[in-house]
């Protein structure tokens, strides 16, 4: 399916249903005339079955729906918790996790396994609408409907019973329709995230290209023919003779720590945030990524200003320590939280736009990769420390830096416009694939 297709065919109007009718359910509106709508009660029994420790186990997750455990971590699970009283999970079941609904943590199970008792199962009574309520139950409009059926002390915890559950209305469309709407997204879906996933390996490749383009030039400089020198670092390997390789702390005045607010007092929000860790990003500070406090709790010592040279202190393996300098000033008052460091560095020898390069390079990630502690491998973290004792190579005079920064970023810059542009792409694609879902699983559109 190429990326032409899918653009043609978001652009043009599916056909309709012949008529409609309103649904008298408030997150469905007007429905196709011969579609029924039901309430979950009469659809699904709750499945309770256990004592089944042996069967495989399976995860809900809001991105896939019912996998395999070991598709998500290829660690042997060491829990010594009795598994007696894990739920099972029949091929056809819908599984969802109570207290992630509202982030659209449930899905068909193509396989027999067993889950955590805090799951809820659901044993469709007709097996043809399993995987019609797979995509409904997924779409945003559901996820708004079973979040107002949900309770919790906010948003962020709450959870959906299946008490509750039971009682939301769903849309029932005849058995030849759901077949057709099933075998369609299906196909469709697929196709689109087959687009998707040659768009996410070319981004790859690019920021791989990207990598290698700055190692090369922070660790060899623009002249082929100098002569070089062992660093003495392995990891860096030679550089130019006339270079130094240094220990971060002989060149870097400060660090400061960013504290994180309460995020409170809704009401008084008038134009101050807190940075997100999405806002720095391999090199680029995108503005526009934070999130609203009120300004009482906005502290003026923490704000971002342009030339800031910022870094995560904490976040994935591959994400920790990721660094953006901040080419412009922010729209607004914003402010670092407290897993966001600045380094301040001594700007009459380098410049903080020459080493948001030289802290992308893999010599610099090696270093971080040791540095970065955490009791989990899906968040780690850098001390201050540590970012002191990294080695850098480093040319000896400023205007030098600056050479390298000008080439830097004309190489970089048509790297990255590729890259966004492809990412934008993506998010389109997903956007579409998730209209789509939406509008034939709503009867929106015939298919």
């Amino acid at each position: 399916m190429s990326e032409q297709t899918v653009v043609l065919e978001a652009s043009l109007q599916f056909p309709k249903y012949d008529a409609y009718k309103e649904s008298g359910v408030e997150w469905l509106g007007a429905i196709p005339e011969h579609w029924s709508v039901s309430r979950n009660l009469g659809l699904f029994d709750e499945r309770k079955e256990v004592n089944q420790p042996s069967m495989e186990l399976l995860a809900v997750t809001i991105k896939r729906g019912v996998i395999k455990q070991s598709k998500i971590t290829t660690k042997k699970d060491s829990s010594n918790e009795d598994k007696s009283k894990y739920k099972v999970v029949r091929k056809g079941d819908l599984a969802y996790n109570k207290m992630r609904m509202w982030q659209g943590a449930i899905g068909e199970s193509k396989y027999d396994g067993i889950v955590s008792p805090a799951y809820i199962i659901l044993n469709t009574r007709n097996r043809l609408y399993s995987r019609y309520f797979h995509y409904l139950y997924r779409t945003k409009q559901f996820i708004a409907e079973a979040n107002r059926h949900s309770y919790g002390l906010c948003d962020d915890m709450n959870s959906l019973r299946y008490e509750h559950f039971r009682t939301i209305y769903s849309p029932t469309p005849p058995e030849h329709d759901v077949s057709r709407i099933v075998d369609f997204l299906d196909h469709k879906t697929d196709e689109i995230d087959a687009v998707i996933a040659k768009k996410q390996e070319l981004t790859r490749l690019l920021n791989e290209q990207k990598t290698i383009l700055i190692n090369r030039t922070v660790t060899k400089g623009l002249n082929s023919n100098v002569k070089m020198k062992d660093s003495g670092v392995a990891w860096i390997g030679e550089i130019p003779e006339h270079w130094n390789v240094i220990a971060n702390r002989r060149i870097l005045k400060k660090i400061e720590q960013g504290t994180s607010p309460s995020i409170k007092n809704l009401e008084l929000y008038s134009g101050f945030s807190v940075v997100k860790l999405s806002a720095i990003k391999k090199g680029k500070y995108i503005n526009g990524e934070d999130k609203e406090i009120s300004p009482q709790e906005f502290e003026a010592a923490y704000e971002i200003k342009r030339g800031d040279l910022l870094m995560t202190r904490g976040n994935t393996p591959e994400l920790v320590a990721d660094v953006a300098y901040v080419a412009e000033e922010p729209d607004k008052g914003v402010m670092m939280p407290d897993l966001v460091y600045r380094l301040t560095y001594d700007q009459t020898k380098v410049s903080h736009s020459y080493l948001v390069y030289v802290l992308q390079a893999s010599s610099v990630r090696h270093q971080i990769k040791v540095s970065a502690r955490g009791s989990s491998h899906t968040m780690v973290k850098v001390s201050q420390d540590h970012i002191k004792s990294w080695w850098i190579p480093i040319p000896p005079t400023k205007q030098e830096c600056d050479d390298l920064t000008q080439h830097l970023n004309e190489q970089c810059s048509a790297v990255m416009e590729t890259i966004d542009a492809a990412q934008k792409e993506i998010e389109a694609l997903k956007e579409f694939k998730q209209t789509l879902i939406t509008y034939t699983t709503t009867g929106k559109i015939k298919v």
